[in-house]
């Protein structure tokens, strides 16, 4: 067996190995982690020194207007001192600094938390943190107030930086992020509250500036209660293109200030409607809604109760004006869909942009509310032919003849993949068919029946390409319909030929 080269057998080495040796050596010792390779200490230290040694030179780590707790447990509660012969170097007790940190800090584990968490939190404490000490709260690098040279905020996020003309900016992001914002505030419930990290939730956070009582404020809302109201229903609480922070959807009524469409004057402090119930007064102008939702074939009950359970009447910040947005509003109900969020991979349409991209919310004549049965409803958005339309004067593009809106530089971003399809073959290998085959001998008979679905689960997997039963991308899937690798075309039908490979 050879061995590795060391220093005795080091000359017995062509001169390239021993270089190509040494180079290994140094790049693995640039790339090993931190610990080992802590700084060389500038003087010689003993391996029992204390924190009062380490204070006569680093007195700015012990000063500041907010000291980290732990500067009062000593030093060496965060670091060690290591001696090897006349080299010293200081490392940190713990491999990683989000491990040491989360010894005192338990409560910060993002492996522990169930919710939405902030994305520095889980990565590396100082990236917002001075471990010693600072003159921001929490030793904070930076106050969360400022612009973008002095908002720590802002070393990641653009919030109120691109303002377009007419557009309007929430006063409130010069008082500091912090004043809405708590960024480690966490939860398992799904609220607004939980998922931006927010003190309160709305209106709760809003009326603590904005007093319902104020004359100006009751004129703009048309005198109608909206105190009690969610106010992030039709604001934006940060920045807008429209004025008045209004959401980037209306509803036309609302818009337009034709209140007394929808509402009579209120009564009691109460909202009053001009007709008997929500849908009632929806279907007054949108009466091809109602007929849909009356005579679908397949009916969505969700649909039957009122339009206000899933729609914003006044405004939203996607289209369609769902009341939360296009993917919560659909898994608040459909707990199962929601639950497969948890998965490594997930299908974008179904929890980025929304459910309705496949499925008609309204009601339909096809079986799970799709917008088109088999495989058209994959080839809208995969298929050669697909051609989103651009929607004139507005930032989306339209699919399925207008029905379902997108963002316009959807397929570009979210590097939406197009099959190379020809006569129905092409994917995943050329020649492979993606549609049923037919028996050469008859027609009129499908000899292996095949569909998008054969391979591919629509919501999410837990491996890549979102291959049924969660299995991964191998010879051994395609075993399930190919028995002899030798010729591809010796095929089973899945679940009805006994020679069916088995799931492995």
């Amino acid at each position: 067996m050879n061995q590795v080269p060391g220093r005795a057998n080091r000359a017995a080495l062509p001169r390239r190995a021993y270089s190509l040796s040494l180079w290994v050596c140094v790049v693995f010792t640039v790339l090993a982690p931190a610990r080992v390779l802590a700084a060389i200490h500038p003087v010689p230290l003993d391996k029992n020194t204390d924190s009062a040694t380490c204070t006569q030179c680093h007195t700015d780590k012990s000063s500041g207007k907010h000291v980290h707790s732990a500067i009062a447990a000593g030093c060496t509660s965060c670091h060690e001192v290591r001696v090897n012969r006349d080299v010293t170097r200081v490392t940190l007790i713990k491999a990683t600094t989000v491990s040491l940190c989360l010894t005192c800090h338990a409560d910060k584990e993002a492996a522990q938390i169930k919710g939405t968490v902030h994305p520095p939190a889980v990565r590396d404490c100082l990236t917002c943190h001075d471990p010693h000490a600072s003159d921001n709260p929490d030793q904070l690098l930076k106050p969360m107030s400022g612009d973008k040279k002095t908002n720590l905020c802002l070393s990641c996020h653009d919030t109120g930086l691109n303002v377009p003309k007419g557009g309007s900016y929430h006063a409130a992001l010069d008082m500091g992020c912090d004043t809405c914002h708590l960024v480690h505030k966490t939860g398992a419930d799904p609220t607004l509250e939980n998922r931006y990290h927010l003190t309160k939730t709305a209106p709760a956070i809003c009326v603590d500036c904005h007093d319902p009582k104020d004359a100006d404020l009751q004129k703009a809302h048309q005198n109608q209660p909206f105190g009690t109201a969610n106010c992030l229903e039709c604001h934006n609480p940060h920045e807008s293109p429209a004025p008045k922070l209004m959401a980037s959807f209306t509803h036309e009524p609302f818009a337009d200030k034709n209140c007394d469409v929808c509402h009579a004057p209120a009564k009691d402090g109460k909202v009053v409607l001009t007709q008997p119930d929500a849908k009632s007064i929806c279907v007054t102008c949108h009466a091809d809604i109602g007929d849909q939702i009356g005579k679908a074939k397949v009916q969505h009950p969700g649909a039957m109760g009122d339009c206000t359970d899933c729609h914003s009447p006044h405004a939203s910040n996607q289209p369609g004006l769902p009341k939360t947005d296009a993917v919560n509003i659909c898994v608040g109900c459909h707990n199962d869909i929601g639950d497969m969020g948890k998965k490594a991979v997930l299908h974008q349409p179904v929890f980025d942009q929304g459910c309705s991209t496949c499925h008609t919310a309204h009601g339909g004549d096809d079986d799970h509310l799709l917008r088109v049965q088999g495989n058209g409803l994959c080839l809208e958005c995969h298929g050669p032919d697909a051609s989103a339309q651009k929607v004139e004067g507005k930032p989306l593009l339209s699919i399925f003849k207008g029905q379902v809106l997108l963002p316009d530089k959807y397929f570009v971003t979210n590097q939406v993949p197009i099959l190379p399809l020809r006569y129905g073959l092409g994917h995943p290998v050329e020649g492979h068919p993606v549609a049923d085959v037919m028996d050469p001998a008859n027609a009129t008979r499908v000899k292996t029946p095949l569909s998008c679905l054969s391979c591919h689960q629509p919501h999410a997997s837990a491996q890549a390409d979102l291959l049924v039963n969660d299995r991964p991308d191998d010879m051994q899937f395609c075993d399930i319909c190919h028995k002899n690798r030798f010729n591809m075309n010796d095929t089973v039908v899945p679940g009805k030929d006994a020679t069916v490979a088995p799931s492995k």
